[in-house]
């Protein structure tokens, strides 16, 4: 379907008609993403496509527009009324009606709407009449009616990265019907680069110079169209800067500058102070941010700086634009240099115990005494600071029922430190009168705590701190790999799903695939799976570490993936470099991998839970040995590495590295099937006997079993690991 003539600006002649023809936005519409397999398998819900100009909202509407077997009506918000919406809401009931076909309704500019329009909408969208695609320059959540929102699905689209922009560049210059393949244009190396930079992510302004650039470049004498540098700064002479005072950037960038003064950042400060007022924001609500910063954020950490920006604010009310812009730099600077400290914060709780406590009475001494002294008494005992040495003196300013109750919490930072220090000695002599006033008035029980009940066994706590163990893990693999919610992720070692179901809440536009080593893990994974939506399952491949990039061509060609998870992956792996290499492959170029990994070398020793006496010392000292020999690398080297060992290998594998090792120790109950494991003989994978063979006889190791079923069986033990942590990301 080409919706444009020869006439159309360029800009419009070169919007992508199918997705392989779409530049740019990996993040969702890459192989393996949730939106381009529901684009291609046509199972389509409603949609946001929220974006800065330029970014492919609407060209990806369209590239929908060209796939969908769905009827497709577009409309802009703009410039069409309840009317428009509906006669479109008509069309659709009718071709549902005679023809069995949905209505994809694709709305420009949705947020343009107003409310009568968006509630005009949602009744056809909720109950399924139409499918909305919005597409909105503006925060959906904002700007768009909440029950819209949630009946659909957000997509975040980012500005186009300079490689997207030159693609798109060099799409134009060699289409030859639509673009300029059929012209002779010579465009300088510089020339391309001032274009694609000044563009600022925007493929629509770049294409809109090229365009200016050519058509009024006259050919030369060999009918070549040369665009140089000149030329291209001429047809582009200004970056766009996507502000507006109203919308989004707005307040995004003030929200980026206020954080950056509250985190002490002056290079950011200026950064983000420049934006706005290159871009014509308001100086006298920049100022006000900042006055309230300076109480909000330095606050007593240094008095002077609501002084210093208000002095700031009025010079600038008397220099005007544009000498004012020092007074600006200078207050912004001051805020970013200054110590920090939040504690008039302690207002707020203040504000919160009135709004939730019953009103309390003005203590009797801090009562007027003007009006009745005589009669009631108030302000009878009262104690004048002034009459005291230091200007101070104990007493009782809080009602009764909040004593003790502190709402300032003095910080350490620059004048505050000295604040702090007062501060604390007068509430300790205040706290001291206040003891000595009220002693023995009554009792108060300050803890208390349920009976140890029974019937809470021991071996329900091991298995509880089983779990919450393999919890922290997981929350700490998810802490570093930051995932966002069109991630694509890759989990190494699926299992029972502890990484899987995390990752797919996490990235509700991404995908996750999970690698599983059996049939059977694949069938259980599959099987919790069918709760979920189709889109949102995960795939899974049954394969090893080394199976896996040939079952992940054949799943799905030319997968990237944000981030590769796993926990164990590596224990009985030999070659840790080729495994490192095999990741590098399939990770995207700003991708991560996330390990937790168990160190062998480090793990806990049996031997180590007897007691040396209770088996002999000799003994002891021999089963000691051998097994220590089980890690010395002569006898399996998959069992002898640490830390050192896994980032060496990252490293040569061509992954820059970051390990953290921390010890882990935790309560074990000793199980009669732990122990039948652990004395298996001539089992698939060597078991602790196997090992112990090598070095001690058969008898021995009769020996050693029966000390272990004697002095083991049904204790708990404290159990001693080392986990590793591991972030590796490509080299540049």
């Amino acid at each position: 379907m080409d919706l444009f003539n020869k006439d159309s600006p360029l800009a419009a002649r070169m919007r992508p008609r199918t997705l392989d023809e779409f530049i740019g936005q990996d993040q969702i519409v890459g192989p393996g993403r949730l939106l381009r397999r529901a684009i291609s398998l046509d199972q389509l819900s409603s949609l946001i496509f929220s974006g800065p100009p330029g970014t492919g909202k609407t060209t990806l509407a369209r590239v929908i527009a060209n796939t969908t077997r769905a009827h497709f009506i577009a409309i802009n918000a703009v410039l069409s009324g309840v009317k428009d919406i509906r006669e479109a809401i008509d069309i659709a009931q009718q071709t549902l009606k005679k023809h069995n076909q949905h209505t994809i309704l694709f709305v420009d500019e949705v947020h343009r709407f107003n409310k009568s329009q968006q509630d005009a909408l949602l009744p056809w969208v909720e109950n399924g009449t139409v499918i909305l695609i919005g597409a909105t320059t503006e925060n959906p959540y904002f700007e768009v009616n909440k029950a819209l929102v949630s009946r659909s699905r957000i997509f975040q689209l980012k500005p186009l990265t300079d490689e997207d922009l030159a693609r798109v560049l060099q799409q134009a210059l060699t289409e030859p019907e639509r673009g300029y393949g059929k012209k002779k244009v010579q465009i300088d190396y510089d020339a391309r680069s001032h274009l694609v930079n000044v563009a600022n992510g925007d493929a629509r302004s770049l294409l809109n110079a090229l365009e200016l650039a050519v058509e009024t470049t006259p050919p030369d004498a060999s009918g070549t169209i040369h665009i140089t540098l000149a030329v291209a700064e001429e047809s582009i002479q200004q970056r766009a800067v996507l502000y507006d005072k109203e919308g989004d950037i707005h307040f995004d960038t003030i929200s980026a500058f206020i954080k950056s003064l509250r985190g002490s950042d002056p290079d950011a400060a200026l950064y983000w102070l420049a934006k706005m007022v290159y871009a014509g924001e308001d100086p006298r609500f920049i100022f006000r941010r900042m006055l309230i910063l300076a109480s909000e954020d330095v606050g007593l950490a240094d008095p002077q700086a609501v002084v210093v920006v208000n002095a700031c604010a009025s010079a600038f009310d008397r220099v005007g634009m544009p000498e004012g812009r020092y007074h600006l730099a200078q207050a912004a600077l001051y805020l970013a240099t200054a110590p920090k400290s939040n504690t008039v914060m302690g207002f707020f709780d203040a504000l919160a115990v009135i709004e939730r406590e019953r009103a309390s009475e003005v203590p009797n001494h801090l009562k007027d005494a003007n009006r009745d002294k005589q009669g009631f008494g108030h302000g009878s005992g009262y104690l004048y600071p002034h009459a005291y040495r230091d200007h101070w003196v104990a007493q009782q300013y809080l009602p009764n029922s909040l004593q003790g109750q502190v709402f300032y919490q003095p910080s350490d930072q620059g004048y505050e430190q000295k604040i702090a220090i007062q501060v604390a000695r007068q509430r300790e002599a205040q706290l001291a009168a206040l003891v000595e006033g009220i002693a023995g008035q009554h009792e108060e029980i300050l803890s208390c705590s349920p009976p140890d009940k029974t019937s809470e066994r021991w071996l329900q706590r091991t298995l509880s701190q089983v779990g919450e163990r393999l919890g922290t893990i997981r929350d700490k693999i998810f802490t570093y790999a930051q995932l966002q919610r069109h991630h694509l992720v890759l989990d190494l070692n699926a299992l029972s799903g502890l990484l899987t179901w995390s990752a797919i809440r996490s990235t509700p536009e991404g995908g996750v695939y999970a690698c599983v080593r059996t049939a059977k893990d694949a069938n259980a994974l599959l099987e919790q799976a069918t709760a979920l939506p189709e889109l949102r399952r995960p795939v899974v491949l049954q394969a090893t570490l080394n199976e896996l990039p040939d079952v992940l061509r054949a799943n799905t060609p030319n997968v990237k993936f944000d981030r590769i998870i796993g926990r164990n992956i590596l224990m009985h792996e030999v070659d840790r470099v080729t495994v490192a290499q095999t990741l590098a492959k399939f990770l995207q170029p700003e991708g991560m991998v996330v390990l937790a990994e168990t160190i062998p070398r480090h793990t806990q020793r049996l031997y180590r839970l007897l007691e040396p006496k209770k088996v002999g010392v000799r003994f002891y000292e021999k089963l000691g040995v051998a097994e220590e020999r089980i890690y010395d690398g002569q006898s399996d080297s998959s069992l002898d590495w640490d830390a050192d060992d896994l980032e060496m290998a990252f490293e040569i594998g061509g992954l820059a590295v970051e390990i953290e090792t921390e010890p882990n120790i935790t309560q074990m109950h000793v199980t009669q099937s732990f122990l039948n494991r652990l004395f298996a003989r001539n089992t698939t994978r060597p078991s602790y006997a196997d090992r112990l063979a090598k070095n001690l006889q058969p008898e021995e190791l009769k020996v050693v079993e029966q000390l272990f079923i004697q002095h083991l069986l049904n204790q708990t033990v404290t159990w001693e690991s080392t986990i590793t942590y591991v972030v590796a990301r490509k080299k540049y």
